[in-house]
């Protein structure tokens, strides 16, 4: 998941317009890389709320899918349910990220 992160955070940083979507990228490849201890918070304005609209039509159905499929996969064992529900909630953040704090 953090490979798709980063590959959707060099796509975005093509251009000038995309450049903060793909900083915003970046840091969520870093969560999806060590997700374990870090809580999320949400939060944000019409900014945040307008570059959430854009990112759900673009990226963020791809992603937010990708980390479910992975999570439903890895919660069939037993061993792999703490893993699971980091994808879960990866797949969350994968639809709304902008407005959100990853503490």
């Amino acid at each position: 998941m953090g490979i798709s992160w980063v590959v959707a955070g060099c796509i975005w940083s093509i251009t000038i317009i995309g450049l903060p979507i793909g900083l915003q990228c970046f840091k969520l490849a870093s969560l999806a890389f060590f997700p374990f201890g870090k809580e999320i918070k949400y939060g944000g304005g019409t900014a945040s709320f307008l570059a959430n609209i854009l990112w759900l039509v673009i990226s963020g159905l791809f992603l937010a899918m990708e980390a479910l499929v992975i999570g439903l996969f890895l919660c069939m064992t037993i061993i792999g349910i703490p893993f699971g529900l980091q994808c879960f909630k990866i797949a969350k953040l994968s639809l709304m990220p902008f407005g959100a704090q990853i503490v």
